[in-house]
């Protein structure tokens, strides 16, 4: 609306000199710098137009008169922008509408989190990112067997919490589903265990949603005649199923075992870097090129919190050595709400991604076409992941509540394998053909393997890579159950 009165000089005529201090004042108000304060990069999502009519420039203010003529043709036919059409997508005009009219650049956290999420042009929003034809591949995509290994440990967790009628079990961030498809397919055997399950999918993305319902099979089933309400139910396991948002939308009271694969890697990340002023927070600013950059913000940021707590956990000399280091004050909040809830409901959680034991320094990543590409070159078209601080999870957990126990990290290979791996690939041998046995044998290693699998005799681009080591398994549960399958009470 200012931009419209500004160009209107009928209007305004004699007072076009208060125009830019009105737009200061409702900056101000607004949370929003002044002109004069923005960042020199042009954004296509605002653009102020506070020009005057040359003319006019020395002349005095004259008084209105009592009657003012007034043309408003200028506030229903605005002018066109005076800059040249943009390229950008229109999640980078956001970006840079958000850093100009903040007056400075954001944290990494909430440039991952836009990227990522937003609800219109948020990377995982509107597509299916997952398998060859997306940008990365997951386990449960390279094998049945991780879902089916991953629904031996749930069972084996339902039987230590006493098998109880009604359980919850959640899974965070569920891809296409095909985890929870593969978990409920290989204990469709086990009756009393699926009869039990309550599911639920905690998923933000519509497009996922709707996957998910395909994956799982799902139906709806009109549950109170002509009332018409419904409910949904996965024709694997006549369980129903549930999609939320986050996870305190959940409902509580239940036992509940909860999956997290590959979750907390996407969760938003802070990095600092050691100046000579000591930790400074890393941001995403809009070069003098309108190009992203990073840049070191001088003075302290709310995220410094997240890193001294992170700093009363760790040891002093491994910090000593670092120059750089990542917190995740979302995956710390996450923990919280579920050591809490295993706490008070009873059940567990097992979280696996890929990640170290200890502080991360710098590990922030992009992923396009299956191929790293740079963090910031057209943001939304690549995913970003970072290492996940196991020994974070660990703190925070056992920070959050006195009745919980934490167990690992271990391997996924050592998780895996010690769940019967072997044997269930033994079994899928017997009863297949030489291209599925090949197929098999590719995503067993995966799962397992170190480095480039030595039986590969196919292309050399599609050598399988093993995620074994690369990935860990970390377990949190109610302390009465004791240690869940395949951890136990020595590992560290």
């Amino acid at each position: 609306m200012l931009r419209r009165l500004a160009n209107s000089q009928a209007l305004f005529n004699g007072f076009h000199k208060t125009i830019p201090s009105l737009f200061n004042l409702h900056s101000h108000n607004r949370h929003f710098s002044s002109p004069e304060t923005q960042n020199n990069s042009t954004s296509s999502s605002f653009h102020e137009d506070n020009s005057v009519n040359p003319n006019e420039a020395n002349e005095e203010p004259s008084l209105p008169s009592a009657k003012l003529s007034i043309d408003r043709s200028g506030l229903f036919n605005p002018p066109e922008h005076s800059h040249e059409p943009s390229s950008d997508s229109e999640l980078v005009k956001h970006l840079k509408g958000i850093i100009k009219f903040r007056g400075g650049p954001i944290s990494i956290a909430e440039y991952m989190e836009e990227v990522l999420t937003n609800p219109k042009d948020g990377y995982y929003m509107n597509r299916d990112v997952f398998g060859s034809g997306g940008d990365f591949i997951t386990s449960p995509e390279v094998s049945q067997m991780f879902g089916e290994m991953i629904g031996v440990w749930a069972m084996c967790l339902w039987e230590q919490m006493g098998q109880p009628d009604n359980v919850n079990i959640v899974e965070l961030g569920p891809g296409r589903g095909t985890l929870m498809a593969d978990l409920l397919r290989g204990a469709s055997k086990f009756e009393k265990f699926t009869k039990s399950l309550h599911i639920h999918m905690v998923e933000c993305s519509p497009t996922l949603q709707k996957l998910q319902y395909k994956t799982l099979k799902c139906e709806d089933e009109d549950v109170s005649g002509s009332s018409g309400d419904k409910r949904t139910v996965s024709m694997f396991s006549g369980a129903p199923v549930s999609w939320h948002t986050t996870l305190e939308q959940v409902p509580s009271g239940l036992p509940t075992i909860i999956i997290a694969h590959e979750f907390f890697d996407a969760l938003p990340i802070h990095q600092f870097q050691k100046a000579s002023r000591g930790w400074s927070e890393k941001m995403v600013d809009v070069a003098d090129d309108s190009s992203f950059r990073f840049v070191l913000l001088p003075q302290p940021t709310p995220a410094i919190l997240s890193l001294m707590k992170r700093y009363k956990w760790a040891a002093k000399e491994d910090i000593a050595k670092l120059e750089q280091i990542e917190v995740c004050p979302k995956g710390m909040e996450l923990t919280h709400t579920i050591a809490k809830r295993i706490g008070s409901d009873g059940g567990g959680a097992l979280i696996i991604d890929y990640g170290l034991n200890k502080v991360v320094s710098d590990s922030l990543q992009a992923i396009r076409k299956h191929k790293f590409v740079d963090i910031l070159d057209n943001p939304g078209s690549a995913d970003l992941s970072a290492y996940v601080d196991f020994a974070s999870i660990r703190h925070s957990a056992e920070e959050a509540s006195e009745n919980i126990a934490v167990y690992g990290p271990i391997s996924q290979s050592q998780f895996l394998g010690l769940l019967g791996i072997n044997f269930r690939v033994e079994a899928l041998m017997q009863n297949c053909t030489d291209e599925q046995a090949d197929l098999l044998m590719s995503g067993y290693w995966r799962l397992v393997g170190e480095g480039e699998a030595p039986f590969w005799e196919g292309p050399d681009d599609q050598t399988p890579i093993g995620m074994g080591t690369r990935y860990l398994a970390m377990a949190i549960v109610n302390k009465k159950q004791g240690a869940p399958a395949p951890f136990n009470e020595s590992q560290d």
